[in-house]
C-alpha cells in the first residue's frame, strides 16, 4: 500500500490541536507552574532570611549575639549564588522538554512574572 501523501501532511501539522497541545501548550502550563512555585519559594526564603538577619541585629543591639560585616556579607553572597545555581538548573532542565524548549522555558519566564 503507498501512503496517502494527504495523510502524510497531516500529520506533521503544526497546527493541528494536537501539536499544539502536545508541543507548546503542555510545555509552557509545565514551566508556568515552575517559575510560579520557584518564586513564590524565593520570596519565602528571602522573607525568612530577612527576618533571621533582623533578630540578630536585635540580639547584637542587646548584647546577646556579635556579628561580623564580612561574615554576614559572606554567607549573603553564597546564598545568592546558590539562588542563581537553582534558576539556571531549572531552566535547563525545562529547556530539555521539548526539542527547542522555548515553550517550557517562556512559561517559566511568565510563572516568575506572575509570582
Amino acid at each position: 500500500m503507498k501512503n496517502n501523501p494527504v495523510d502524510a501532511v497531516s500529520a506533521v501539522d503544526i497546527f493541528s490541536s494536537d501539536f499544539m497541545i502536545g508541543n507548546v501548550g503542555t510545555p509552557f502550563v509545565m514551566g508556568l507552574a515552575v517559575g510560579y512555585f520557584a518564586k513564590k519559594m524565593l520570596l519565602m526564603a528571602l522573607f525568612l532570611c530577612g527576618g533571621a538577619i533582623v533578630l540578630l541585629f536585635v540580639g547584637e543591639y542587646y548584647g546577646i549575639a556579635e556579628i561580623n560585616d564580612i561574615n554576614l556579607q559572606e554567607a549573603t553572597d553564597s546564598a545568592t549564588d546558590f539562588a542563581k545555581q537553582s534558576g539556571d538548573f531549572l531552566v535547563k532542565r525545562l529547556s530539555r522538554i521539548t526539542s527547542k524548549g522555548v515553550s517550557a522555558v517562556g512559561g517559566f519566564f511568565v510563572g516568575c512574572k506572575l509570582g
